[in-house]
């Protein structure tokens, strides 16, 4: 690592902040069964994307694409947006110790104004929110996290990113960053190769031990 430039911890949102996946897979699980039939586990190979992304597998049905879409917005005012254990805990520790915080989310602004609702301080809890209106490609092109490196002004070895979807944690690799795998909405046989250490919530979790696996793998890599 580069001790002349800021560390920054990268979150993806669902699945790592708040404990929703559960609730995305059961309504793209319909989506899925209802209008791509012939595309199995439809919800599991969207995770990760963009609405944007998303909405392709849709395309030669227009009418879909709106009805998706809107149920979807729908769907997000009557979700609970529970906290991840430990989590709130262990990003304001990180800040105790100087690291810079960033939500790192495919998910897109009305989507975050839910969440903000349901927790009114959430946006004091990071420097910094990005959403997919702000990068190109989704997970699991490195993009969106390879701008989080940018917005700090910091480099790939000094940002560590926190997923638990496939796409995400390939991105996270893509971008040549420290990988910390979630167990939340995969097994960790599943994740544990796309991850340089798994977990299941934040429990016991520290800054020391996130800085010293970040020396480790800076150090491999």
């Amino acid at each position: 690592m580069n001790i002349n430039k800021p560390i920054a911890a990268l979150f993806d949102l669902d699945g790592v902040i708040l404990d929703t996946e559960s609730q995305y897979s059961t309504y793209w699980q319909k989506q899925g069964k209802r209008y791509r039939p012939d595309i199995p586990h439809f919800d599991k190979l969207i995770k990760g994307n963009t609405m944007k992304v998303i909405l392709e597998y849709f395309k030669e049905q227009p009418e879909v694409v709106e009805l998706v879409t809107q149920g979807l917005n729908d769907f997000e005012t009557r979700m609970s947006y529970h906290f991840i254990p430990g989590v709130k805990e262990f990003i304001k520790e990180l800040r105790n110790n100087g690291v810079r915080t960033a939500v790192v989310t495919s998910s897109n602004k009305l989507k975050m104004n839910c969440v903000y609702k349901s927790h009114p301080y959430f946006k004091e809890l990071f420097d910094c929110i990005l959403t997919a209106e702000m990068f190109k490609q989704s997970k699991q092109k490195p993009d969106c996290y390879l701008l989080g490196a940018n917005v700090f002004g910091t480099i790939p070895e000094n940002c560590i990113v926190f997923e638990d979807s496939l796409n995400g944690l390939e991105a996270g690799n893509r971008a040549g960053m420290t990988v910390i795998g979630l167990s939340t909405t995969n097994a960790v046989e599943a994740i544990c190769n796309k991850a340089h250490s798994v977990i299941s919530d934040f429990h016991g979790f520290t800054y020391e031990k996130m800085y010293a696996l970040m020396e480790e793998f800076s150090k491999k890599d």
